[in-house]
């Protein structure tokens, strides 16, 4: 499967050779380093263990000796980030591929002008919100008779049977901060001598967040 981590910079646009502008996300994808390949026989399924950025070792960013002396089999330093890449669930996981403890994975010649990706990432905390801002909720009418419930939700449950407030019921709480995928997005550039990758459109998560690339599971 083709995939890599890397990191949100940022939107701008771009001109294509018609003049057109085309809103664009910068991602910085910098060589991912595959610290440690899992295999169906030994660990029960499929999958590379790969590190993003880099860190020092010492004490103040709590690298233990067992962390040491796992990072220390690739030597490519520490990383500052360690993710998990599955290459048995993606339908277009190639079972023949095959990686080593050490190996970098580049922009380079992963992706093609053009593709399509998914993009994961985690959406911008809005803290505590309303039903209406949280759930796009039309609200109470503001005249005839309506009383300090204008943006109220209404209501929730019934007195009779259950007698109680059904699971997941969409009612104010905190919005925001989770897990969000945008779907074939398109690459327009790929600039691997900057470690860059341009794709069309929005991508979730504030600048500096950590986002997950992989080939589109549908286009």
């Amino acid at each position: 499967m083709k995939a890599i981590y890397g990191k949100k910079l940022g939107m701008t646009r771009v001109f294509n050779e018609a003049g057109e502008s085309i809103p664009v996300t910068v991602l910085e994808v910098s060589p991912n380093v595959v610290y440690q390949v899992k295999t169906p026989d030994k660990d029960g399924y499929s999958a590379i263990q790969v590190g993003y950025g880099t860190r020092k070792a010492r004490k103040t960013q709590k690298v233990n000796r067992p962390e040491t002396g796992h990072f220390a089999k690739a030597k490519k330093g520490m990383p500052r980030y360690v993710k998990e890449i599955r290459l048995d669930k993606h339908p277009r996981s190639d079972s023949q591929a095959t990686y080593e403890v050490g190996q970098e994975i580049k922009i380079d010649g992963l992706f093609e002008i053009g593709a399509r990706v998914d993009v994961f990432g985690t959406s911008i905390g809005k803290g505590f919100a309303g039903v209406m801002k949280r759930h796009h909720m039309a609200g109470f009418k503001a005249t005839h008779g309506t009383h300090e419930v204008f943006r109220h939700g209404g209501s929730i449950g019934c007195r009779k049977f259950p007698g109680r407030v059904f699971k997941n019921k969409r009612m104010a709480g905190h919005m925001g901060a989770e897990r969000v995928v945008q779907q074939g997005l398109e690459i327009v550039a790929i600039r691997a001598e900057e470690n860059a990758l341009l794709v069309r459109g929005s991508v979730p998560g504030h600048k500096g967040a950590m986002v997950f690339v992989c080939e589109s599971i549908k286009a």
